[in-house]
C-alpha cells in the first residue's frame, strides 16, 4: 500500500516537472520582430537617400548581436528577437541617430516590446523619453513600429576660416584705433569751425591745464615763454633748467660772494711784484 503511493507521488512530481519545463522551454524560445522606422525630418528630408551601408544592430549581454539592413520602405525589420533588454544602434555614415534601449519581456501568451530613449555613458536604467509604438495592424503586437530620431549630420572635416574684413573691424583694438584716428582728425577740424569767441575761450582753459600746455609745447601755468615744439626740452624743464627761445640754456648765475671768501683784492702793482720773486729777479 505504501509503495503504491509512493509511486504515485513520484509520477505526479515528475508531471510537474515535466510540464514546468516545458513551459520554461516555449517561454524561452518565444520569440517576435522588432521594426524600427526612419521618419523625415528637417535635416533629412527623403531617407531613402542613405547609403546602403546604413544598418541598425541589436546588442545585448551573452548573446550574438542582430542587424538589420535599411529595407525600401525606410524600416530596420528584426525577426526572431527573444526576451531580454537590448541596445538598438544606427550606423549610418553621413548623419547620427540617438541610441535607443528596447526590452523585449512576456505579456500574456506573447512577447511585448517597450523602446526608450538612452544615454551613452550613463547607467543601464537612466531611461529617457519612451518611445510609443506606431501600429501597423489593429490589435497587434507584432506590428508595431518605432521611429528613431535623428541627431544630426556628422562631420568629418573642419572647413577653413576665409577671410572677411568684419572680422578685423570687430577686433577691439582696431575699434580703438579708428576712434582714436577720428578724433584726431575730427578734433582739429571742430576747432577751425568754432566762432572766435568760442575758440578763445577753449584756448585759454587749454593754457590753464598744464598737462595741455606740455603737450602742446609750453610752460605750465603760462608764468614763462612758451617754446615752440622743436625747440622744447623736456629734460631741461624736468631737471629744473630752462631754455631761451634761440634753444640755448640760461647760463647759471654766480655764486655768492660769502661762497667764495673773503679774499682781498690783489693789485696789478701787487701782482707783478709777486711774479717777479718768484723769477728771482728784480728789476730797478
Amino acid at each position: 500500500m505504501r509503495t503504491t503511493t509512493f509511486w504515485s507521488a513520484a509520477s505526479s512530481l515528475l508531471a510537474v516537472l515535466a510540464t514546468s519545463a516545458t513551459a520554461a522551454a516555449a517561454a524561452t524560445t518565444a520569440t517576435t520582430s522588432l521594426r524600427i522606422a526612419i521618419p523625415a525630418s528637417q535635416h533629412l528630408q527623403n531617407p531613402s537617400s542613405l547609403p546602403p551601408s546604413t544598418h541598425a544592430t541589436l546588442t545585448t549581454l551573452g548573446r550574438a548581436v542582430l542587424s538589420a539592413p535599411l529595407n525600401a520602405a525606410n524600416q530596420f525589420v528584426f525577426d526572431n528577437v527573444t526576451a531580454g533588454s537590448y541596445l538598438a544602434d544606427i550606423h549610418c555614415p553621413l548623419f547620427g541617430f540617438a541610441p535607443l534601449r528596447v526590452d523585449v519581456g512576456p505579456f500574456e501568451d506573447a512577447l511585448k516590446v517597450q523602446v526608450w530613449e538612452t544615454y551613452r555613458g550613463n547607467d543601464w536604467e537612466n531611461k529617457g523619453e519612451e518611445i510609443p509604438a506606431r501600429k501597423v495592424g489593429a490589435g497587434s503586437l507584432r506590428g508595431g513600429v518605432y521611429e528613431a530620431r535623428l541627431v544630426g549630420r556628422k562631420v568629418y572635416f573642419q572647413e577653413r576660416a576665409s577671410f572677411s574684413i568684419m572680422s578685423i573691424l570687430k577686433n577691439p583694438m582696431i575699434l580703438m584705433g579708428i576712434v582714436s584716428l577720428a578724433m584726431f582728425i575730427g578734433v582739429p577740424k571742430l576747432i577751425e569751425s568754432m566762432d572766435p569767441e568760442t575758440r578763445a575761450e577753449f584756448e585759454a582753459q587749454r593754457r590753464e591745464n598744464p598737462v595741455a600746455t606740455l603737450m602742446s609745447g609750453g610752460t605750465p601755468g603760462g608764468g614763462g615763454a612758451a617754446a615752440s615744439g622743436p625747440n622744447f626740452d623736456v629734460a631741461g624743464f624736468l631737471s629744473g633748467h630752462s631754455a631761451n627761445k634761440g634753444g640755448a640754456r640760461t647760463p647759471s648765475p654766480a655764486p655768492p660772494a660769502d661762497v667764495v671768501g673773503d679774499a682781498a683784492p690783489v693789485s696789478s702793482s701787487s701782482a707783478g711784484e709777486a711774479g717777479a720773486g718768484k723769477n728771482g729777479k728784480k728789476r730797478k
